[in-house]
């Protein structure tokens, strides 16, 4: 029997997938219609990579699923999981396309309950932000170069250890004093909040460190205490938070007045001042040193400007003895034009007189140029006078000026130890060595007594 086949009437040619098109095509429709997801579990088979990969599965009373967890996810987790811990994680779910073995990729995941706890921490804090608890209004100023400084936190805590090996190598005068208390379990708020009220009762350091080493966040839980967090608000001391690690937060690190990533770093916050000071004194004698040498210089040359300007008094009586010659010269001259214009006049009056009448006339002026000439005499005399006791009166008032007359009369002028001239016992102690200044010659001096008495 021959059949024939109606090319049209049958179906296309079925694609042929290969193992990995079809691996993928399931992890691409596993990843598109999964979205991210909380899976509670209990750890099993827990394995860690050079790589810094994990890989374990997670398990309940019937079924378990292979999880892995990258490098670049796990380096958040700030506890070291085991096998048997109760774990909820946040993952994705896909396929391992090699294997094609369904898996889920975790991104995030935390011991099991911290849930409600986080409730918790979320509620607590936006009650005491609304309360105005997280205010930058309260935050009090840290001190700028604290010399006590005070830790509460465990003595045996490592901590601890960081604080004080940072702050001895960085401010070796700083004093510590360590407020013990527990930073872990149910009483562990309450010997806190204790250790705070100590320190503030006591006044004996100029500002706290609240630090604790990493850990859960119920590791961390006291920290996250109410009456706590009001404690350090009303605190007198500024209070400097550095509870476990960076990616950490607790109640504390809001409501005190610095939050620290790590206690080193509360540390080094603390004498960062400090270890900068040598640096800022240099800077700063440096500008002083410069200033006062600008000043000196300034004056320098105002005392060779007012030397320039100033006479001696040698120089002022040549000065005046010049005027007085001036002054006479210019009389003298006076005197010859007067007389010169009256001969002048005389002669022509002689040329247009008799000569009795000449005569007679010429009698009177020539009384009368004698007369003139004893006047002018006379006047030219008493202005001598005034101006030559004028002149003995600056030179009198002159000499009274002059240091070394000053020195011949038995006075002595007395230097300091910066060579200036002392006018009274303020700048000098015992045992000063001074210089004296005589009418002739120079002598050293040794102060053994002062007195403020005139």
């Amino acid at each position: 029997m021959n059949t024939t086949f109606d090319n049209n009437s049958l179906d296309p040619e079925p694609k042929i997938f290969s193992v990995s098109e079809i691996n993928r095509l399931v992890r691409d429709v596993l990843m598109n219609n999964f979205t991210t997801i909380w899976i509670k579990g209990e750890i099993s088979g827990f394995r860690q990579f050079s790589s810094g990969h994990w890989y374990f599965d997670l398990k309940d009373e019937r079924s378990q699923v292979s999880c892995t967890m990258w490098s670049s996810k796990n380096n958040q987790i700030n506890w070291q999981p085991k096998n048997g811990d109760l774990v909820e994680a946040q993952c994705q779910v896909s396929l391992w396309e090699a294997q094609g073995k369904y898996q889920l990729n975790v991104e995030f995941f935390q011991k099991a309950g911290l849930g409600d706890l986080f409730e918790k921490f979320n509620q607590l804090k936006n009650k005491l932000d609304s309360e105005g608890l997280f205010s930058s209004s309260h935050k009090k100023v840290l001190p700028t170069f604290p010399l006590k400084i005070g830790v509460v936190t465990s003595a045996d805590a490592a901590a601890l250890r960081d604080v004080l090996v940072t702050i001895k190598r960085r401010a070796i005068y700083t004093s510590i004093i360590i407020y013990p208390s527990l930073v872990q379990g149910e009483n562990a708020a309450k010997q806190i909040i204790k250790s705070i009220q100590h320190a503030n009762h006591r006044k004996e350091v100029e500002v706290l460190i609240l630090c604790r080493g990493g850990g859960s966040m119920d590791d961390l839980w006291a920290f996250n205490d109410e009456g706590l967090a009001r404690e350090i608000h009303q605190s007198y001391l500024p209070i400097i938070s550095a509870v476990g690690h960076e990616t950490d937060f607790t109640i504390a690190d809001f409501v005190s007045d610095l939050r620290a990533a790590t206690p080193t770093a509360a540390a080094e916050i603390l004498t960062e001042n400090i270890l900068n000071l040598p640096n800022n004194l240099k800077y700063y004698q440096s500008k002083l040193s410069d200033l006062i040498t600008q000043r000196i210089q300034n004056t320098r040359q105002k005392c060779d400007y007012l030397e320039k300007r100033l006479f001696s008094p040698n120089q002022l009586l040549k000065m005046q003895f010049e005027k007085l010659k001036s002054i006479k010269n210019q009389l003298r001259q006076l005197i010859e034009n007067c007389l010169n214009q009256t001969s002048n006049k005389l002669k022509n009056l002689k040329s247009h007189l008799t000569i009795k009448k000449y005569l007679v006339d010429l009698d009177k002026k020539k009384r009368f140029l004698i007369l003139s000439n004893k006047q002018l005499n006379r006047i030219i005399l008493d202005k001598l006078k005034q101006h030559h006791k004028i002149l003995t009166n600056y030179h009198h008032r002159l000499n009274l000026l002059n240091p070394d007359l000053i020195l011949e009369r038995g006075y002595s002028i007395v230097y300091g130890k910066d060579k200036k001239i002392l006018t009274d016992t303020a700048n000098i102690s015992p045992n000063d060595k001074i210089d004296l200044k005589f009418h002739r010659g120079y002598a050293e001096a040794k102060i053994t007594k002062k007195s403020n008495k005139n």
